[in-house]
């Protein structure tokens, strides 16, 4: 089991920005973060790989940026040009598997998450 402890959620203006923190007990092969709004299916937000490998759902590319720093064992998810779509519980995830894809299942660890909420 790998813990993960999602922090840095927070309110902020459309047009603003949020960095997102993931506290990690190790540094897996394929880490990610996935969000989900009120009512709405979870959905993947950005993917990284040991190599360092990112990819990121179409809807954020150009505007969030995913990392790690695997000395202190955390993920980050720095956020910008944030709007109300955005709004969402963000989770960070985990897994050990040789792809690095959108899909759920593929991620047995997950956070708590943490809540970004978009508004005027």
């Amino acid at each position: 089991q790998v813990k993960l402890v999602e922090s840095g959620g927070g309110s902020v203006q459309p047009g603003g920005s949020l960095r997102l923190s993931c506290a990690t007990s190790i540094v897996t092969w394929c880490m990610g973060w996935f969000r989900q709004a009120p009512d709405k299916e979870r959905e993947g937000v950005a993917t990284i790989f040991r190599d360092g490998r990112t990819t990121y759902a179409d809807s954020v590319k150009g505007r969030f940026t995913i990392s790690k720093d695997n000395t202190k064992n955390a993920l980050y998810l720095e956020m910008e040009s944030l709007n109300p779509e955005d709004t969402a519980t963000y989770y960070c995830v985990a897994g050990w598997m040789a792809g690095c894809r959108f899909v759920e299942n593929e991620f047995p660890n997950w956070g708590q998450g943490t809540q970004v909420t978009v508004s005027s």
